[in-house]
C-alpha cells in the first residue's frame, strides 16, 4: 500500500472475492458491506503512514458498535442494532486505516464454545469443514483461517478468542485487564473480565493490531500499564531468559486429550532449547469453590447481558424468538440474587489473588489451550447454564479472565490428520510485552506456516 504496489480498492476487492467464493461453505460472515468498504478504500492512497492502511477486517457480530452496519448478537430475539458510532476499538482500527468489510458470526449472545445459532447457522473450520470453528469468535476465526481477511475482531470472556484460535490454527490474544477499552457503550461488564482483541495468522499481525486498539478511554474502570516499547517492536525483541512452567493437567480433574498435552510439553522442550528455564509442574489448580462461583457469576452476567442488549437495541427481548437454551438459562430462570452474584465474584477474585501472589514478573506459564480437539459441527449439545461441554472447552482459558492476566493461543502443532492444536502462554498481570516477545520467538522456532487453510489445501 505505502509503496503504491497495490491500492486499497484492490485489497478490498480481493477480500470480497474471497468472501464470495468461500463464505457459502464456511459461513464466517453474516453481513458484508462491500460497496461501503470499497468507497472507504478509495480514500486510502500510496504513502499512507497508518499501520493498517487499507487492510480489510471483519468485526464480530456481538456487542461491538459499527457505525451504519447492523449488529445482531447472533439472535432473533432482538431487532438489529444499527449504531450511529463505533465502539472504541472499532474506531481505533478504522483510525489505523483498516477497512471494515462486514460482521462475523457468533453463537447467540456469545454463550457457547462453538459458533452455531438458529439465525445464521453453523460456522465451519477451514482446516476440516466437518469440524466447528470454535466460539464464540468462531466467525472471525474462520474468516481469517480461510483467507477471506487477514485480521478479524474477537472478544473473550471465558476463552472466546483463544478457543477458536486453537481450533482454526491462529494466533489469539486475550490482553490484560484494561488494555483495550470497552467504551463508550459498556461500563464494567462482568467486573472487567471480557477483553477485545483480534485473531490473526501471526504474532506480528496481532502486535500491529494491539498497538492500534490499546489505550485508555475517558471513564474506563480499568487501565493497564503501558509498556515502553510498541508491541510491534516487542514482536522482534529478544525476551531474554525467562522462567517457564509447563502444566498439561487441567483443574478439577477434567480430562486432557493426548494431542493438546503433547503439544504443550513439546513447546516447553523447545523453549528450553531456546535458553529458558523450563520446568513441568502440577499447579494444584483445585479450588473447590471455583466451579460453583463461576456458574453463579456467569448466570448473573448472562442475565445482565439481556438487559444490556435491550438497552443497545432499544427494545425488549422477545423470549419466543430466543433459542430454547438461552431462554431457559437467562429469561425463564429466577434472577441470581444480588448478594449471591457479588459473593460469587468475591470467591473468584479471592482465587485470583492466590494465583497472582505466586507469580513472579518474568514467569510464563505454558498449557494446552484446550483440553480437547475441535468438536464436530453439531456435536456439542445446546443446553442452559455452564455445561460440562463448556467447562471442558474453557478449563485452561477462563482462569485468566478472572485474574486479568494476558494469555495467548499459538498454533504450534497439528494432529496426524492435519487439525490444528493450540498452545497457551500466560504472563504476569500487565506483562503483555513479555508475552508478545516470547510468543514471537516460539512462533519463529516452530515455523508454523502463516497460510490460510483454504490456500494450504
Amino acid at each position: 500500500m505505502r509503496a503504491g504496489e497495490v491500492t486499497g480498492r484492490e485489497l478490498v476487492e480481493a477480500a470480497l472475492r474471497a468472501i464470495e467464493r468461500l463464505n457459502p461453505a464456511m459461513n464466517a460472515f453474516v453481513t458484508v458491506c462491500g460497496e461501503r468498504a470499497l468507497a472507504q478504500a478509495d480514500s486510502v492512497g500510496a504513502g499512507d503512514p497508518r499501520p493498517l492502511c487499507g487492510v480489510p477486517v471483519g468485526i464480530k457480530d456481538l456487542l461491538s458498535a459499527t457505525e451504519g452496519i447492523p449488529t445482531t448478537e447472533g439472535s432473533l430475539g432482538f431487532p438489529d442494532w444499527v449504531a450511529a458510532h463505533d465502539s472504541a476499538h472499532v474506531r481505533r482500527l478504522r483510525e489505523a486505516g483498516a477497512i471494515v468489510v462486514g460482521k462475523t458470526n457468533t453463537p447467540e449472545l456469545g454463550l457457547r464454545p462453538v459458533t452455531e445459532n438458529r439465525r445464521f447457522g453453523a460456522t465451519r473450520n477451514p482446516w476440516n469443514p466437518e469440524l466447528s470453528a470454535g466460539g464464540s469468535s468462531g466467525g472471525s476465526a474462520s474468516a481469517v483461517a480461510s483467507g477471506m481477511v487477514a485480521l478479524a475482531d474477537g472478544s473473550d470472556l471465558g476463552g472466546s478468542i483463544r478457543i477458536p484460535a486453537s481450533c482454526c490454527g491462529l494466533v489469539g490474544l486475550k490482553p490484560s485487564l484494561g488494555r483495550v477499552s470497552i467504551a463508550p457503550d459498556l461500563g464494567d461488564v462482568a467486573a472487567g473480565m471480557p477483553a477485545d482483541c483480534v485473531l490473526s495468522r501471526t504474532v506480528m499481525d496481532t502486535a500491529v493490531a494491539l498497538d492500534a486498539i490499546a489505550g485508555y478511554e475517558p471513564g474506563d474502570r480499568h487501565r493497564a500499564w503501558t509498556p515502553q516499547q510498541r508491541f510491534v517492536e516487542l514482536a522482534t525483541a529478544d525476551p531474554g531468559r525467562l522462567q517457564v512452567r509447563v502444566c498439561a493437567s487441567a483443574p478439577h480433574g477434567i480430562q486432557v486429550d493426548p494431542e493438546p498435552a503433547a503439544a504443550a510439553r513439546a513447546a516447553g522442550e523447545l523453549l528450553a532449547s531456546l535458553g529458558h528455564d523450563v520446568e513441568e509442574v502440577d499447579l494444584g489448580w483445585e479450588d473447590e469453590v471455583f466451579p460453583s462461583a463461576w456458574g453463579t457469576f456467569m448466570t448473573g452476567t448472562g442475565q445482565h447481558l439481556i438487559r444490556i442488549v435491550e438497552r443497545l437495541h432499544g427494545a425488549r427481548v422477545d423470549p419466543d424468538h430466543l433459542e430454547p437454551a438461552t431462554r431457559a438459562w437467562l429469561v425463564d430462570s429466577p434472577p441470581v440474587p444480588l448478594v449471591d452474584y457479588l459473593e460469587a465474584g468475591e470467591q473468584l477474585f479471592r482465587f485470583s489473588r492466590q494465583v497472582i501472589d505466586q507469580w513472579s514478573g518474568d514467569l510464563v506459564l505454558v498449557t494446552p489451550t484446550l483440553t480437547r480437539l475441535p468438536a464436530p459441527v453439531g456435536g456439542i449439545r445446546s443446553a442452559a447454564g455452564v455445561t460440562d461441554d463448556a467447562s471442558r472447552f474453557s478449563a485452561f482459558v477462563r482462569i485468566w479472565n478472572v485474574t486479568g492476566q494476558p494469555a495467548i493461543s499459538l498454533p504450534l502443532a497439528r494432529t496426524d490428520d492435519g487439525v490444528p492444536v493450540g498452545v497457551q502462554l500466560v504472563a504476569a498481570p500487565d506483562r503483555d510485552d513479555i508475552l508478545i516477545s516470547l510468543a514471537a520467538q516460539l512462533e519463529a522456532a516452530v515455523g508454523w506456516p502463516a497460510l490460510a487453510a483454504m490456500e494450504d489445501g
